[in-house]
């Protein structure tokens, strides 16, 4: 994947505690930020970290990749008294996944604010020195969905094996892209076989974190693993999630409508006929923008 020069200019990066013995690992990735609306990413990760009782090996120096003042360090107390910084995290836990044939390296994070090349060519160095054969990020976007309904799952992938694997369809999305799309496009290029899967939630309820999108993620990737996992945890969390939102829902009228109309239409197609990765792309590109534009709202208010 990286030449000599390129591992010895990035391993400054790079802070190894261990390096553990893998067999045949894939790493899944999932960074905070627009690439997980409503946490559905992070909290699948954040998932299986706890269910494979991942333990953390390595991370990422942020000094190089933020600006602290987009992203700022938090300030907490220890035993009341003093005080400790936490800085942007981007750290990398390894497990023994019960009945699978392969380990797994877990990257938890955020997008970074700056150099995402060199950010993705510090990624790249950590898998090929644990010989990560398989790179899968998480990612969750707002769509025209409704909450009391399964998250839809879409994505892409490197090549066509892995798309009829984990049953995607091949998305032809041109377009803005975070830092996901930087890092698979780094592994198209260190020959990494890499696969994108994304998880429809609602945007009516975007500031409520969706356990439905993180159990929609984890029930496709143990599909894939062939394994067995207890979701149980999140099928709790989905529905005391759709209960609070329907409550909300429920207070408005006009949301109300809308969310009926969304799950009529729903109701009434196969499955074939739900949103495609084209249809969820466009719906990532306008969210996107919307984005940019309440961003730059607030820095003008601001100043």
């Amino acid at each position: 994947m990286c030449g000599r020069n390129t591992l010895l200019a990035i391993a400054e990066h790079l802070r190894i505690e261990m390096r553990p013995e893998l067999r045949r690992p894939l790493m899944i990735a999932a960074f905070r930020g627009w690439n997980d609306g409503a946490q559905g990413a992070s909290l699948a990760t954040s998932f299986l970290a706890r269910e494979w009782s991942a333990k953390r090996f390595a991370d990422i120096d942020p000094e190089e990749f933020y600006d602290f003042q987009a992203v700022r360090p938090q300030v907490t107390l220890e035993g009341g008294m003093t005080r400790s910084v936490e800085w942007p995290e981007n750290a990398f836990h390894h497990a023994v996944v019960p009945g699978a044939e392969r380990d797994v390296v877990l990257l938890m994070g955020i997008e970074p604010s700056t150099r995402w090349r060199a950010f993705t060519s510090t990624i790249l160095a950590l898998a090929q020195s644990v010989g990560v054969e398989l790179l899968i990020t998480f990612g969750a976007l707002l769509a025209d969905v409704p909450h009391t309904r399964v998250a839809p799952v879409t994505g892409s992938a490197s090549n066509p094996d892995l798309v009829g694997d984990l049953e995607l369809a091949a998305s032809k999305y041109e377009g803005p892209t975070g830092i996901v799309g930087v890092l698979h496009d780094a592994c198209r290029h260190a020959d990494l076989p890499s696969a994108s899967l994304w998880a429809a939630v609602p945007h009516y309820a975007s500031l409520a974190p969706s356990p439905k999108a993180a159990l929609a993620l984890c029930t496709r990737l143990a599909e894939f693993l062939s394994i067995e996992l207890d979701l149980s945890e999140l099928e709790r969390a989905a529905e005391s999630y759709e209960a609070q939102v329907s409550t909300a829902v429920a207070a408005d009228e006009e949301t109300s409508a809308y969310v009926s109309e969304l799950e009529e239409q729903v109701d009434t197609i196969s499955a074939e006929d739900l949103p495609s990765g084209d249809k969820l792309a466009a719906e990532l590109t306008r969210f996107l923008r919307e984005h940019e534009a309440r961003r730059r709202r607030e820095e003008e208010s601001e100043s």
